[in-house]
Order: structure tokens, then sequence, then C-alpha cells
């Protein structure tokens, strides 16, 4: 009986069985892809995290404590690859003489590195001219020195005469704020800036300068650099856990002898906040995907309801069993969980490989097959509440003259009698302001403590808001349809003519199913246009926050003790692809004892070259505020810090001192408060001023610049910053934004972003579609006895066409005007509550209209195509449809 029932099916109601599959399978197919992102977005976190470190331990031997014994006892942790001894000596100053000249510098630190050193750790140390073998000099010391390959400088040791050495190349040190960092102290108390004079000598020669120091030189200080094993967990809150487990464990055994300077566990702790970013993500984006393809599922099977009570009447009738029929019930609903699940994981498969390329980096086989199974079983759940419950449940609750019935009444359904969608929308508004206040975190991952604390009940807002703004859509689609026949005639007349009226009472009775497909395409369009929404502001503040530390397109940074002109500009402006090249003034400047960066800029210009957001300043706009500098010379931006510290008020005198460049003497120089800065190119996160950079000038007697921002219309930065560097030497340190976006921000910018976007969009496009376009065609194909009654009694083929486009029309736009207006409420609060991810927060969301475009475009096309094709199938001979039937 089943085989033959199942025979039946696949001939005659294939269409059904293929649409309800389809529903299954995009279910299963996005929680598989977006499971299998997830999974390999942490193990690339925990891989790049890795690989921004160049040592991963630095131990420094404490006063009393035993070299030998820490050494040892480092080599018996398990994870340690290799162990480098570094020495480290405080120098009283360098001295060099070249072209007659003689420069000199304040104190610095001398390195005593082993063999090999660069070989163990190849990021510690970039070389840049010269020898990589021998005495190597840092580039900035090297410019204030003047000097290159093959000169001599004199390092000054207190109590004994300055001992040279020849100096055999000139190098950069990429990581020299850990290098030179303070082992075992916390962050807020770590060195603002590392040393500008820096010396790397070989073992022996560092050995024969301690041996030429006299008794009042600082003791050398021996760390050891330690390379360790990678993790064997892909998850960076896990690896973080191991990586300070182990240092605990050996700072324990050696007894206060050593502590370690945890560089790695360092970067896995800021990954694993952005990993709880990405489960967030998860949620917030992907979940109410699955949730939709569960309704469009849910809906097909509803459209059907009718004709599946009748058909298990008619077995009953015949002499089955209640349990027989059950069988039939379950078999289809296994048919249906295996085609959907077994095309949902192809699907998965393919798009994933379309979105990311042929393997996800950190990706393993387990956890993809893990996350396979999870999908195939929520497809299994899925079918089993949209399928096989309402099948199972109609037997249970009604008799066989009730289920033969066609025609039944129907009142409102409990929560719309209990007003629940009303309060479901005030509860998202409550959970909303509660979880966008201030000083709210949605993933706290507090420095050094082990454990993530995420607010997952932030979850909430968008949730409630999704489903009250539904349920609240629901009941104004069946008032407006319940109510609304005057308009829909008019709607119907030029289309179906003499049965508008009759039309407009048939959509009007079937009011409930439209209800539920145009609530369905609402839910579907705010899908894809709140996720469209969220991912182009994601990459708009992405790019913004790399623009925000790198400083423009391409940065020249000049030496502090360097006295460069703004018309060197004229030098970098030549090179080919610089469009305009902007100069930035930095200086120190105290207000009260307290010692803050000071940019002088040109506020007319700087905004060409540079993105300035209104939402890093407060008290106007980034255009009112330059305009202000610009008008009022005398105008100063500072921090917000730096207000609440001095209670200062707009207009409000502030006096910083800053040093005079011809008396090299402290002055006082007068500015009035003029607004709020939070955030500036190339400025550090803490407190910092900006003013007018020619009004610095002539109060300090000096128009010296700090920086060059370059701009390059966005293209080319790598060749443009190569071509700069090839002119410049190592007379300055050029940096360019492709290679700032790997390291600034969220860790999120490193994982595959692009492909997510890709991934998520092309799903909300097709759930989109299939919302409207199969929802409606099921719909109709369950109404052709009606179509076909109507042609009996005389309607002719062009009205039926027309009442068919009618009900589409009325469907695409109800769904459109609903979902526009859920997915502003969306969009405004998803960027709200995920603040957290965005580094710096988006002023304004961004809107991708091209996108939102062609997914209307796509469900318009789909509606039409089923509109079409039902109509088509009305204008069948009455006679052969009624025989179907």
């Amino acid at each position: 009986m089943i085989g033959l029932w199942l025979g039946g099916l696949f001939r005659r109601r294939a269409g059904r069985l293929l649409a309800t599959a389809s529903g299954i399978a995009l279910a299963v197919a996005l929680i598989a892809a977006l499971g299998s992102f997830l999974a390999a977005s942490q193990a690339t976190m925990t891989a790049r995290a890795l690989r921004s470190v160049a040592v991963d331990w630095q131990v420094e031997v404490q006063p009393g404590g035993d070299p030998n014994a820490v050494l040892q006892g480092l080599q018996n942790v398990p994870g340690t690859r290799a162990v480098s001894t570094v020495h480290v000596e405080r120098t009283s100053g360098l001295l060099a003489t070249t072209g007659g000249t003689t420069q000199t510098t304040g104190p610095g630190v001398v390195l005593g590195l082993p063999s090999g050193y660069a070989t163990t750790f190849p990021d510690q140390i970039r070389q840049l001219s010269g020898s990589p073998d021998g005495v190597l000099i840092a580039q900035q010391t090297a410019s204030n020195l003047h000097v290159g390959p093959g000169d001599q400088v004199a390092i000054g040791l207190a109590g004994a005469a300055p001992q040279p050495v020849t100096v055999a190349g000139v190098v950069d040190l990429p990581q020299a704020d850990s290098l030179f960092q303070k082992v075992g102290a916390p962050a807020g108390t770590q060195p603002s800036a590392p040393p500008d004079n820096v010396l790397l000598l070989p073992e022996t020669a560092f050995a024969a300068l301690v041996g030429h120091a006299g008794p009042g030189t600082p003791a050398v200080v021996t760390q050891f650099h330690v390379a360790r094993t990678a993790p064997t967990a892909h998850d960076p809150a896990t690896a973080y856990q191991a990586e300070v487990a182990a240092a605990h464990n050996f700072e324990a055994q050696v007894t206060g002898g050593a502590l370690v300077g945890n560089n790695v566990g360092a970067a896995l702790d800021a990954a694993r906040g952005d990993a709880a970013y990405a489960q967030m993500l998860f949620l917030f984006l992907g979940l109410p995907g699955v949730v939709l393809a569960a309704l469009l599922t849910s809906a097909l099977v509803a459209a059907g309801s009718d004709r599946r009570r009748a058909e298990q009447a008619l077995l009953r009738t015949r002499g089955h069993t209640p349990r027989a029929v059950v069988g039939i019930a379950v078999t289809e609903a296994a048919v249906v969980a295996g085609a959907g699940g077994v095309t949902g994981l192809v699907i998965a498969a393919v798009t994933g490989r379309l979105a990311f390329g042929p393997a996800p980096e950190g990706l393993s086989t387990t956890a993809a097959v893990w996350w396979y199974a999870i999908a195939f079983a929520a497809g299994l759940l899925i079918t089993t509440v949209t399928v096989l419950v309402p099948a199972v449940s109609g037997l249970r609750r009604q008799t066989v003259s009730q289920a033969r019935q066609v025609i039944g009444t129907h009142g409102s359904p409990w929560w719309a009698k209990a007003g629940l969608d009303v309060l479901l929308l005030v509860a998202a508004l409550i959970v909303f302001w509660a979880s966008s206040g201030n000083g709210y975190s949605l993933v706290l991952a507090p420095e050094g403590v082990p454990t993530i604390s995420v607010s997952y009940w932030a979850f909430l807002g968008p949730a409630l808001l999704w489903l009250g703004a539904a349920a609240l859509l629901w009941r104004l689609t069946t008032l407006a349809l319940r109510h609304g026949r005057a308009p829909l005639r008019r709607l119907l007349q030029p289309l179906a003519g003499r049965l508008a009226r009759p039309g407009a009472a048939g959509i009007a009775r079937h009011r409930r199913p439209l209800a539920r497909a145009i609530v369905l395409l609402a839910l579907a369009l705010s899908f894809a246009a709140s996720t469209a929404v969220f991912n182009s502001t994601y990459e708009q503040q992405a790019e913004a926050d790399a623009q925000l530390t790198n400083g423009a397109d391409v940065t020249v940074i000049e030496p502090p003790a360097a006295q460069v002109s703004p018309a060197a500009a004229a030098q970098l402006q030549n090179v080919a692809g610089v469009q305009h090249v902007e100069p930035l003034q930095h200086r120190f400047a105290y207000v009260g004892a307290d010692l803050q960066d000071l940019y002088g800029v040109r506020p007319d210009t700087i905004r060409q070259v540079t993105a300035l957001q209104d939402s890093y300043f407060q008290g106007g706009t980034a255009a009112d505020l330059m305009a202000t500098l610009e008008r009022r010379p005398d105008t100063i931006l500072v921090s917000a810090e730096t207000v609440k510290d001095f209670q200062l008020n707009p207009g409000d005198p502030i006096n910083l001192r800053v040093q005079d460049a011809r008396t090299h003497a402290l002055r006082t120089v007068p500015f009035r408060y003029g607004g709020i800065v939070k955030e500036f190119p190339t400025a550090p996160k803490d407190s910092f001023f900006v003013a007018n950079a020619a009004y610095i000038a002539q109060t300090t007697g000096s128009d010296a610049v700090g920086a060059f921002l370059v701009d390059t219309g966005g293209r080319n930065q790598p060749g443009v910053a190569g071509a700069l560097r090839t002119r410049l030497g190592t007379t300055a340190t050029v940096t360019e934004i492709t290679q700032t976006r790997s390291h600034v921000g969220s860790s999120l910018t490193s994982v595959n972003l692009h492909g997510l976007t890709r991934l998520e969009l092309t799903f909300a496009v097709l759930i989109a579609a299939g919302a409207g376009g199969i929802v409606l065609a099921v719909g109709l194909a369950e109404r052709r006895r009606s179509l076909a009654i109507m042609a009996v009694l005389g309607a002719r083929r062009r009205q039926l066409r027309g009442l068919v486009l009618g009900e589409g029309l009325v469907l695409i736009a109800g769904g459109l005007l609903g979902g526009a207006l859920i997915a502003w409420g969306l969009s405004q609060m998803l960027v709200t509550v995920l603040t957290g991810v965005f580094d710096p927060p988006p002023a304004t969301i961004a809107v991708p209209w091209t996108y939102l475009a062609a997914t209307v475009a796509a469900v318009a096309a789909a509606l039409v195509v089923a509109a079409l094709t039902s109509a088509r199938a009305s204008t069948r001979p009455a006679v052969e449809e009624l025989r179907d039937l």
C-alpha cells in the first residue's frame, strides 16, 4: 500500500513534493554552509593570531634567578620548539660622525643576539640594507645618526669610554612594541612607545661591550625568547586557556626566578573575543534564514492541508486504520526529509566552494562532517514539525466526516485575541533599550581572564521584533483583505473584467493563506535586506578602520628628530599613482602635567585624502569642526577625557605647553576649546589634540611635518608604497592600507567576510524568491478546482488569467511594503546591538541599493513566473481539470 501511495504521489503530486523538499534543502544548506564557515572562521582567527606573533614567549630572568635553571625548565615545558638567549643592555647614548658632522642620541637599548636568531624568529627582524650578519642598527636610529652600512657608531656606557662598532646593516623591527615590553607588567603600565635608539649585536660583540662597562652601568637583563608549537585547539578561547595555563605552570615551577611575557596568549586573548562575535553573527544573521526556510516548508505544507485531509478521509473510508494512514504520512515525510537533506548538503558543498574557494582556511574534515550532520538532523526536525505533525494531529482531532468538509469557519487565532503581536513589539523595544544602553557590551572578554561573557539574551531584541512584526503584519493583512473588497475589485477590474467582484470575494475568503504568503515574503525580504545592510555597513567600517589606523591609502612617517617641511610633499606628488599629498604635523603638548599627542592639520584639505566620519567627533560634524578650525585658527579639538578632567565648556580657553623650535624650551600656547575628537587618522586610542597646523607653526616657529598622507584614489596602494620606499630609502617609514587591513581592528576582517556575504545574500535571494513564487504557485495549484468550476460557469480564459495575476500583485505589493518596514527596523536594531563588531562605530548605516534592487527583481520574476504558470494551467479545458482532480 505504501509503495502504491508513493507511486501516486510521484505521478500526481511531484510538484508539491519537490517544493516541500526545496524548503528543507534550503534550511539544511544554510545550516551546513554557515556552520562550516563558523568553524573555519574560528580556526582562521587562531592561525592568524599565532602568525601575528614573532616571539611566542619572552621569559625574563628575575634578580636572583638562575638563568641555567630557567633555560632547563623552558626546555622541559611541553610545546617548546626552540629557545634563544637574548641579552639586554641600556646605553647612555649613541654617537656617530659622518660627513664632517657629529650626531648624538639620547639613551637607547643594545640587544645581544645569538647566531641563527633571525632564522628561528624570522618575523622579528626585517632587513632593509646591508648584511644580516654583524652589528645591525634600527631604521629610526640610523636616520637619527645619519649612518648606514660601513659607518661607525660609538656606544656610550656609564663610567666607561664610548665603544665603537661598525654597522653591517640597517633593519626594521616590525614588532618593537612586544620586543621591548616590560615583561610581567599589566597592559596599562607598558611603555607608550618602543625606544628610539636600538642596536643589535652578535653575542661575541655584546660580551666585549659589556666587558668594558663601568660600575654605574645598569645590569644586563637576560631573556629567553621561546618559539612554541601551535595549540591543538582550533578555537581561540580554548587555545588561549591552554597557553595561559602553560605559562602559569612554568612560572610556578621556577618559583619566582622568571616571568613570562606571553605574546601568543595576548594575541589569542584578542582573537577569542572576535570568535565570540563570530558566533553572535552566526545567530543574528544565520538563524533567521533557517527559521524562514522552516516557515517556507510549513507554508507549502499548509497550502495543501485541505487536500491532504480529504485524501486521509478517503483512505479511512475505504477501511485503512489510522495506524496505516500514519505509516503513509511517516513514509512521505521520510522521503521529503531524505531528498531535501541530501540536496541541501550538496548545495552547501557547492555554495561553500563558490563563496570561500576550494578549502576554507582552518576548516578540518571533522568539523565539516559534524556541521553537516547537525544540518541533516535539523532537516529531519523541520520535516517532523512541518510535515509529519500536522498530518498525524489531524487524524487524532477529526472524524472522517469532519475531514471531508471543504468549507469551514475560522475564528481569530488565540494570539491575535490576546494581542501577542503588540506585546512582542513592546518587549523587543524594552530589550533593545537595555542592550544598547551606555556601558553595555555584547561580548565581554576581560584581559587576562580565561572566561568570556556573551550576552546571548541581546538576541531577543531582533528576534522579538521579527516575530512581533510578522504577527502584526498578518493581523493588518487579514483585516485589509477582509474589509477591502472595494479596492480589490478596482484592482482586478482591468485584469478580470466581470469576474472582478467574485474574484475580490474569493481573495477575501482565502485571506488567511494569502496573508500567510504575504508575511512569509515580507520576512524573507526583511532577512535579505537587513543582512545586506549589516554586511555593507561592516565592510564600510572595516575600510574606515584601516584608513583610521594607516592614515590614508599610503602614509609616509618621518622620524621624530627629522625637520621636514610641508614643501617636501612636492617630491611625493611626482610619484606615479599619487593623486594628493597632505602634510600632517605631530607634536607633543602638556595640558597641566599630562603629556599628549598634538596633531596639526590643514582643515581645508585634510578631508580630500582621508575619511573623517562624523562619529569621530562630538559637538559637530566633521565638516563643521574642520570649518571652525579654518575660520578660527586658535580652536582646538580635545578628547572627552580631557574635557571631563578639566571641566571644559565650548569656547573656554585652554593653555598648552609646546616646545618652541627656536629656543627648544616649552612655551605656553593659548587655544580655545571647540569640540571633542574621539578618533583621528594615525592618532592613538587614548587622549590627543587636533589643531590648525598654520597656527601651531606660527606659535612654535616650526612647520615640521610628522607624516604625509598620500591619496592614491584607492588603487595600487602597494605599488605606490614600493615606489615611495625606493625614492625615500631609510629616511622615512612607508605604510600602505592593504597591509594595515590584515593587522588592525577586529580579526573578523581577516576571515573571508566577502565569502560570508555572498553566501548569506545568495540564500536570502533564494528564500525570498521561494517565499514569493513557490508559495503562490502551490497555493494557486491547490485552488485549481475553483478555477475549473468558474470556467464551467462561463468564465473566459483572459478573466481567469486576470484573477491569477491579480492575486500575485496583491502578494508582491503586501510583501514589499511589509518587508521594507520590517527590514528598516531590523537593520537599525542589528547595527546598534552589534556595535561592538564595528571599529569605529558607524555614524550611518550603508544601504546596498544594487543588491536590494536585484533581490526585488528576483522576487518579482519568481512571482511573475509562478502567476503565468498558474494562469496557463487555469486555461486548460475544465472537463480535463475536473477529471484530474
